[in-house]
């Protein structure tokens, strides 16, 4: 979260005329500027298209002078339209006045910003606000960045906000706003919403997302990491940082700025101070692999004291894959191939002085907590999941006190129901009398699988609330032949992994 210089970009449109915002925003709608209309102008191969940071399909689609096709022109393909046909669509002098617009040319108006529709969880119409050609597929693609730029909302913030756990609180910090989209999730059930950032403009442009969206105001603080707010606490925190671990600090809106993970370290580290009781923190991050080191305790001595943690490892890359995805993040192959060497080199001799072999990607969720021994899972999960994961990530967190509480006893005693769309699945030889093994697969969620013996299969499927665990387990002990004592005393284990891994869930 370095410093930079903004004397080079483009002047921002006013974010003191909340007034002027409303009336663009009825006329955006007005317009069916939204994700839907949008589809259904582009059509899905040009939207897609554009997501790509292509933008000749979109302006082949936006031939016609219809009210859509002049906002899509002027606001996502940046495209100066005749004063005659914004005149048509939008109050056009207060938005020239505030800055959202402003003259080019003989008669002709361009836009300040780029400003995209994007569909809330609940099916609100938002507007994303960005710097020109910097929301994803933006129309001056993605090497064309100045390093104070704002970016719009990519595929890490969307994950992020897809992983946030959505209940109402009180407080609610965005750490690092950018553009402010997380900042505009949390307003929707937190209370008082703080958002921070180093980049000034960030939180000029957040102010507009907010404004243009119709969501309350944020308090706005200027900084690095938890410095703007102190000791205030919160009880939900979440920050999709600058995470990208390279040499130096050259782009803001990607680079540490520490070495190696220190930044992701350091945010993790210090976050427990800032949570309520039974706060969350929710970050995306990168971290090392070290040779010689497990990485899976790197991440466990992340963990600050009085926390529980949840960690997923999503997606592995080796240093050298890793440093081509962010030099050609930064555009820098399209320039002097000797320049892009020299600055590919410097990634790997940064990487081999730290012994770094590869570098993961993933979430990092942490709750508040008061107990004496808290729970801390790091795995690694690369496989498809279902999005929004919030529910996902809470349950995971409800099922870690319902399993601290409940020692082996207390689960023989306990009623338990499969949860819904569990399926059962046996593998074997085709004719076999009998599987060679029993799987159980989630179809929402995590989307996890695991294998089971008969009587964890036996013990799954009757599981609907009614009987004990312990006497579903004398009932399947006749049925086998196996002797009732032994079996209540070999089970509660696989009981507990079913419980964990959200399989089973207490009936209440």
């Amino acid at each position: 979260m370095g410093g930079v210089s903004n004397t080079s970009l483009s002047p921002l449109p006013s974010s003191d005329r909340v007034d002027v915002a409303a009336r663009l925003r009825d006329a955006l709608l007005g317009a069916s500027f939204t994700a839907d209309g949008l589809l259904d102008l582009l059509g899905a191969p040009a939207y897609a298209a554009l997501a790509r940071s292509e933008t000749v399909p979109a302006l082949r689609a936006t031939r016609g002078d219809t009210p859509l096709e002049t906002l899509v022109r002027l606001f996502l393909l940046q495209q100066p339209v005749p004063h005659a046909r914004v005149r048509d669509v939008l109050p056009v002098e207060e938005c020239l006045d505030s800055g959202w617009l402003t003259r080019v040319g003989a008669d002709e108006i361009a836009a300040t910003v780029d400003v995209r529709p994007y569909g809330g969880p609940g099916g609100e119409d938002w507007f994303i606000v960005s710097d020109l050609g910097c929301a994803v597929g933006g129309a001056g693609g993605i090497g064309s960045r100045d390093e104070g730029v704002v970016l719009g909302v990519g595929g890490a913030s969307t994950t992020l906000a897809g992983i946030t756990v959505r209940m109402p609180v009180a407080s609610a910090l965005d750490l690092g706003t950018g553009s402010g989209i997380q900042a505009l999730h949390a307003a929707q059930h937190a209370t008082r919403v703080t958002a921070t950032d180093l980049n000034p403009r960030a939180l000029h442009i957040t102010a507009l997302t907010l404004a243009l969206s119709g969501a309350p105001a944020a308090d706005l603080r200027e900084g690095s990491l938890f410095e703007p707010v102190g000791d205030e606490t919160y009880d939900l925190i979440v920050s999709n940082p600058p995470f990208v671990i390279s040499p130096g600090a050259r782009l803001t809106y990607r680079d540490g700025g520490m070495g190696g993970d220190d930044l992701c370290r350091t945010l993790v580290q210090q976050v427990g101070d800032r949570l309520n009781e039974g706060g969350y923190a929710q970050f995306l991050a990168n971290w090392q692999h070290v040779e010689g080191e497990d990485w899976q305790d790197r991440l466990r001595s992340w963990v600050p004291r009085g926390c529980d943690a949840w960690i997923v490892q999503r997606e592995v890359q080796d240093v050298t894959q890793y440093a081509e995805l962010w030099l050609r993040d930064a555009g820098d192959h399209r320039g002097d191939p000797a320049e892009y060497q020299a600055r590919y080199d410097a990634w790997l001799d940064e990487f081999e002085a730290r012994k770094v072999k590869a570098v993961g990607f993933g979430w990092i969720t942490l709750r508040r907590t008061s107990v004496a021994d808290p729970s801390v899972t790091v795995e690694e999960w690369p496989h498809p999941v279902e999005q929004p994961l919030g529910e996902t990530v809470r349950a995971h967190f409800d099922r870690v006190d319902f399993l601290r509480a409940h020692d082996d006893a207390a689960l023989l005693a306990g009623h338990f129901r499969l949860v819904a769309e569990v399926v059962q699945e046996q593998v074997g030889l085709p004719g076999a009398e009998d599987p060679e093994h029993v799987v159980l697969r989630q179809h929402r969620g995590m989307r996890r699988a695991t294998k089971v013996d008969t009587v964890g299969a036996g013990f799954a499927g009757v599981c609907d609330g009614t009987l004990s665990a312990g006497r579903i387990l004398d009932a399947i002990a006749q049925l086998v032949g196996e002797d009732p004592v032994l079996l209540r005393d070999r089970t509660p284990a696989q009981i507990r992994l079913l419980v964990e891994q959200g399989f089973l869930e207490p009936a209440v």
